[in-house]
């Protein structure tokens, strides 16, 4: 997953770029970037890291112009190489900066098409780069000096055609404007609004609304599956639908765990439907175990905060905070055993042991992906007294990869995968374990009677991919190239620790 941002202003938009990547940090915190235009020039900043440490103020004030785009990445294919940190740049036509949320299905198809058709070059393995080209080609067929919306747009509509997946991307078009467009399936998500000021309307271009919202701007909708928006550097708003035949499938996973809490997605309060969840949860369990002895339900900082509550509400059961997070430690970057990896996990919770000493504990976490954090979580509540710990999953049991935009590991590192819910929750160590049921959460993030989304993509659940050209042998190959990744990455690890120890 990754953010993106995009500001036509009156004034320059350095710093607002800058705080609105900051309230998308949670979405990627391997690298940032951000573009500005003025005067027909642009002006460049990108780094791996995070916001804060990726600008300084040297940085800022290069950053000049009133209009530009952000970025902040999280790799969907394992690299960490500040070469793939974004926007990316290509010189024809006009000078075109684009930044990218998702993943592309048939990078690889694409990728030959630029090499001997359209005659470009891709410097590297992003296929956010292969996307800016296709889309700079598209736009350069049209053959203007000067682009106007309908050029914009019928290069969106190609580009549609032509790439298949879940993208949500703003591109700036030197001296001109900028464009924001999301896939036709509406996958990854990309929402607009304005702001008023003495100057005039200035427009911002976003992943989330709570980007919107920091900044003071009003949103006006989500952009919709296939649509573009542009907005040129004057200030004018241009919106069309480009492609043939959209269709509302979005993310699920966003509400789950990737979005922020007080954010809108395609109408949906995502407080409201973790809320939901929560309540969804507690329903199964008043089923499934009406004779229940929780004395007590704990969240597993911080995303299934508001399930839990809800779900303590639900019982009747006291809700309690039996973990402090560490704020302040940073990610980890080599962690070359088993034991390294428990120690992180140790030095991010501490457990409160007051709330656990001899209480039958009800933990609830957003998801189970691998396991292995959850694990040893449940040792955690073990050794600070718990009598018995239980284990829901606000989410149902994830058993496929994502092949959309989340680094998601592959079908055989998910400890759901091929299992049961009793062997799961042997592996894991609980006492009992609880799922989400499927159509209880898409009901629960489906919204009200008003705003009603009937499809969603729910692949990591259900194994049905709705782009329909993800097959095995295509998971094979995402398998195998994460299997390469790791092992590039241990040799790296290797050679550090020899250098270290000579």
């Amino acid at each position: 997953m990754c953010g993106i941002v995009g500001i036509v202003g009156k004034s320059n938009v350095n710093q607002a770029l800058y705080d609105g990547l900051t309230v998308l940090q949670h979405r990627g915190q391997d690298a940032a970037g951000i573009v500005t235009s003025h005067d027909g020039r642009l002006f460049l900043r990108k780094d791996n890291g995070l916001v804060r440490d990726v600008f300084h103020q040297r940085h800022m004030q290069r950053l000049v112009g009133h209009m530009g785009i952000g970025h902040v990445r999280y790799p969907t294919a394992g690299s960490s190489s500040s070469a793939e940190a974004q926007p990316f740049y290509v010189n024809s036509p006009y000078g075109i900066t684009l930044a990218h949320n998702g993943n592309l299905t048939n990078v690889e198809q694409l990728a030959k098409e630029i090499y001997e058709s359209d005659l470009r070059h891709v410097n590297t393995n992003s296929d956010s780069e292969v996307l800016l080209n296709v889309f700079a080609h598209e736009l350069a067929q049209r053959g203007k000096l000067q682009p106007t919306e309908e050029d914009v747009f019928a290069a969106v509509t190609d580009v549609h055609e032509r790439c298949v997946g879940g993208y949500a991307v703003v591109a700036m078009i030197t001296g001109y404007g900028i464009v924001g467009f999301r896939d036709p399936n509406g996958i990854r998500p990309i929402v607009f609004g304005q702001r008023h000021t003495d100057e005039g309307v200035e427009y911002m271009i976003a992943s989330e609304s709570v980007s919107l919202d920091v900044l003071g701007f009003t949103l006006i909708r989500d952009v919709a599956p296939g649509e573009a928006v542009y907005i040129t550097e004057d200030g004018k708003l241009y919106t069309r639908q480009c492609a043939s035949n959209p269709k509302y499938a979005p993310c699920i996973f966003e509400h789950v765990y990737l979005a922020r809490p007080d954010s809108i997605m395609d109408g949906i309060s995502v407080y409201k439907a973790r809320l939901r969840m929560g309540e969804k949860l507690a329903d199964k369990i008043l089923r499934e175990r009406p004779e229940h002895d929780i004395d007590v339900v704990i969240p597993i900082p911080d995303t299934s905060r508001t399930a839990a509550l809800e779900l303590a509400n639900h019982l009747g059961v006291k809700f309690r905070e039996g973990f402090v997070k560490n704020r302040y430690i940073g990610r980890t970057f080599i962690m070359p055993g088993q034991a390294a990896r428990k120690k992180s996990v140790r030095q991010k919770l501490n457990a409160i042991e007051l709330e656990f000493r001899g209480k039958n504990v009800m933990l609830v976490d957003d998801s189970i992906v691998r396991g292995t954090t959850c694990k040893q979580i449940i040792q955690m509540a073990r050794e600070a007294g718990a009598k018995n710990v239980y284990f829901c999953s606000a989410a149902p049991a994830v058993r496929y990869p994502n092949v959309y935009g989340i680094d998601m590991p592959s079908a055989h590192e998910l400890i759901a995968h091929g299992r049961t819910t009793e062997e799961v929750c042997e592996l894991i160590g609980a006492d009992w374990l609880i799922y989400q049921d499927l159509p209880d959460l898409i009901e629960a993030v489906s919204g009200s009677k008003q705003i009603k989304i009937d499809n969603f993509d729910c692949a990591v659940f259900d194994g049905k991919y709705v782009t329909g050209d993800v097959d095995e042998a295509y998971l094979n190959k995402i398998e195998q190239a994460r299997n390469d990744m790791s092992k590039v990455k241990s040799q790296a690890v290797s050679a550090i620790i020899d250098l270290y120890n000579n």
